[in-house]
């Protein structure tokens, strides 16, 4: 697939750049045809992802790196990256799990989120090597567009 548009950010693994990488990621959706309420969910499973990686990859360190790099290809697919290079997942398709934590303050929602706010969810992950989790979405077709065709022809 052709990029039609691309950023990547990388930032230290701190709770305040959650909102950064929130909003870089809403910001960066919107040259696309997504609904407010699209571009909430993008928000969402973002803030998820990223936050996952500091508290489950880092541990809450936050001397290290999370990158998030967000694509728009041209067949309207926007394609979001976030990774780090954390402690990594042993057991992928466990964590998947509705309500699986490994912390049992959490309440292990993060994945079931983004399975149901994206049209595709792939998570790779190595133990001692880091996480990858790749998002990716396209815009709803537009009703009103389509509705207007359909009268122009009858």
């Amino acid at each position: 697939m052709k990029i039609r548009n691309q950023v990547k950010l990388s930032f230290m693994s701190v709770p305040e750049n959650v909102p950064l990488a929130r909003s870089a990621a809403g910001a960066f959706a919107a040259q696309m045809e997504f609904t407010l309420e699209d571009l909430e969910e993008i928000k969402i499973v973002v803030s998820e992802a990223v936050s996952n990686s500091i508290i489950h990859g880092y541990d809450n360190d936050p001397n290290r790196i999370v990158t998030l790099l967000c694509t728009i290809y041209e067949d309207a697919v926007l394609e979001l990256v976030i990774e780090d290079e954390g402690k990594g997942i042993p057991d992928v398709p466990k964590a998947m799990e509705t309500a699986f934590s490994t912390d049992p303050e959490r309440m292990g929602l993060g994945f079931t989120f983004m399975q149901s706010f994206m049209e595709t969810l792939k998570v790779e992950s190595a133990v001692d090597k880091g996480t990858r989790v790749i998002m990716t979405k396209k815009p709803p077709r537009r009703v009103a567009a389509s509705s207007e065709l359909i009268s122009e022809e009858n």
